[in-house]
């Protein structure tokens, strides 16, 4: 092959594919920051997984609020199964190319998924607004066709949202370095590294983006907004404190996630850094969601005792086959 076509081969093959730059820490290290992301996204798998067992198997958790927190904790398990694997490989690998369409796919499910999220924060605040402020009309708003529908609706237009920034963004030409500083294929960091006009990139994403923000945060402000003025009418304190520990979780979820995604998106551009985007990236798409499992199993206690109910369960389906294997010997 004459170095001309080598030449020619080597640009067609960089023309399809990204180098995901990743954590950039010594040699001796990544061997640590791998062990590390897999804790992580093992323990985010198996806790979720767990949320969604037990949901399935306790039939006392067969409400709404744990109807929608075991789609919620679905839609985690693809959040971060989106973005780990494929960090877990670049950090042992030399090789750290992703292929343009598998980037594109990796793009389009990572604003799925957070999409879903968004959604999903909303619903559960809607939840808990009709279970405090109407409470004796609860299962008649709240019944499992309702509930049914908006989670289907949710995932529907999850699904739909970023069909149209995907195709614009995939459409840019990419003439330049291909070199995405970040740990996986983000809105923004592809864009920056497109050579051609990226107006209606920028355009489409920060209008869809804005209206699925906008649209869950006004609706869990004013379902909070009106949770808190009625509990602050409640008489006893007793009364108040329990109203609210129905709530407390879905709120300490809702503070952390819009709260690094408020400080990600809406801040001045002069203390934009890649490597703070990629600290700030990693916490709210791979951190928070390992967090969620332990916030509402440590602060449920309807959580807590299905767990204990369902191990108990698996340790007594052990006893049997052990006398057996007693008795055997």
């Amino acid at each position: 092959m004459s170095l001309y076509n080598r030449s020619v081969m080597e640009n067609h093959t960089a023309m399809n594919e990204f180098i995901l730059v990743g954590f950039l820490v010594p040699p001796q290290l990544n061997t640590i920051l791998f062990l590390a992301f897999l804790v992580m996204y093992v323990f985010t798998v198996l806790g979720n997984t767990i949320i969604i067992t037990i949901y399935r198997l306790d039939t006392r958790l067969h409400t709404p609020m744990y109807f929608f927190l075991s789609h919620f904790s679905t839609l985690e398990i693809g959040y971060t199964t989106v973005t780990v694997p494929n960090l877990l490989r670049n950090q042992l690998s030399q090789d750290k190319a992703i292929s343009f369409p598998c980037c594109m796919a990796q793009m389009y499910c990572f604003f799925f998924f957070g999409t879903a999220e968004f959604f999903f924060l909303a619903l559960m605040a809607f939840d808990r607004y009709v279970a405090i402020c109407h409470p004796l009309h609860y299962h008649s708003i709240m019944d499992s066709r309702c509930c049914s529908k908006m989670v289907l609706a949710s995932w529907i237009v999850s699904s739909l949202v970023p069909i149209s920034p995907t195709i614009i963004i995939s459409r840019l030409p990419f003439h330049g370095s291909h070199r995405i500083n970040h740990f996986f294929c983000d809105v923004g960091p592809v864009i920056k590294l497109s050579t051609g006009d990226i107006f209606l990139a920028d355009l489409s994403v920060f209008m869809v983006s804005a209206l699925v923000v906008l649209s869950s945060f006004l609706l869990i402000v004013y379902s909070y907004i009106c949770i808190v003025t009625t509990i602050l009418r409640i008489p006893s304190a007793t009364g108040r404190k329990k109203a609210f520990s129905t709530c407390a979780s879905h709120l300490i979820v809702v503070t952390i996630f819009f709260g690094t995604v408020i400080f990600m998106y809406v801040r001045p551009a002069s203390l934009d850094s890649a490597d703070q985007n990629k600290a700030v990236s990693f916490f709210y798409s791979v951190v928070t969601p390992m967090m969620n499992p332990i916030i509402y199993s440590l602060r449920n206690k309807e959580v807590k005792e299905a767990l204990r109910k369902m191990i108990e369960r698996m340790h007594s389906a052990r006893k049997p086959a052990s006398v057996i294997r007693a008795v055997t010997y």
